[in-house]
């Protein structure tokens, strides 16, 4: 595995220097259901400061609805959810699965007024995730792929000590990706806790320090990647993914989610 991000831990002002194993946030036998439709079942998961944590699940598996509860858009209908991190104006930036902004206004213009309210440079979050060159663009000019970014780069405003993301690769061509996952972990290096949902199994494998593996609506697995290979006697995340939870694997970052 390659560890890509902890080094740097404390390069960016105002963080404490060292990794800390402290949990920011910490979700407590999660359950959630739609009407009679139950998604998630007493799923227990703890986020420290510093780490890259990649959530693995065929579609349907409720790995949205576990982000958007960790990020406090949804309730549970039973457990809780407790942020224990720094306070901050911002605790947790979240990104949606189709991150939509408001039309008429640049890339530039929208992170601007994210910016106003919590802090932070607009071209610096641009150059961030690699749409320096396209800031003058309108929303609704970007492609989807930039649209993406944009959104990884609003959810970062603030620097919020939690960052959920939820398939951020998705859409998004190889480089374009390795980029993405590039953010990832230069936040996590800055001292964030990050959980991104992902169908990549390989990029997962390379930059994440734990993967959950959530498989009709119950938390499967939890371990390093190195780990979950060893206690499944596989060579692979992948072939871990298809053991655990019997997922099918398709083309890589192709699949969606949808609850």
């Amino acid at each position: 595995m390659t560890d890509t991000h902890h080094h740097a831990v404390g390069d960016e002002p105002g963080t404490d220097g060292g990794q800390s194993e402290e949990a920011v946030l910490v979700a407590d036998e999660v359950s959630h259901a739609y009407g009679d439709l139950s998604v998630l079942e007493e799923v227990s998961v703890s986020l420290s400061a510093g780490e890259v944590v990649a959530l693995v699940g065929p579609n349907g598996s409720g790995k949205t609805t576990l982000l958007r509860v960790l990020a406090g858009l949804l309730t549970p209908t039973a457990g809780g959810v407790s942020y224990r991190g720094p306070e901050r104006n911002r605790e947790r930036g979240y990104l949606p699965q189709q991150p939509a902004f408001r039309p008429g206004f640049s890339a530039r213009e929208t992170l601007a007024f994210y910016t106003s309210l919590v802090g932070g440079d607009p071209d610096e979050l641009l150059d961030r995730v690699g749409l320096g060159e396209a800031g003058d663009r309108t929303v609704e000019a970007l492609s989807g792929g930039m649209t993406r970014l944009l959104g990884i780069a609003q959810a970062t405003v603030g620097n919020p000590p939690v960052l959920l993301f939820d398939e951020p690769g998705s859409g998004l061509d190889p480089g374009m990706r390795r980029q993405t996952w590039a953010v990832v972990g230069e936040r996590a290096a800055a001292g964030a806790a990050v959980l991104l949902s992902t169908h990549d199994t390989l990029l997962a494998e390379q930059f994440a320090d734990r993967v959950l593996l959530l498989g009709d609506g119950q938390l499967q697995a939890d371990g390093s990647p190195a780990a979950l290979t060893d206690e499944y006697d596989r060579d692979s995340l992948q072939s871990v993914f298809e053991a655990a939870v019997g997922g099918e694997s398709g083309p890589v970052g192709s699949m969606g989610e949808s609850t």
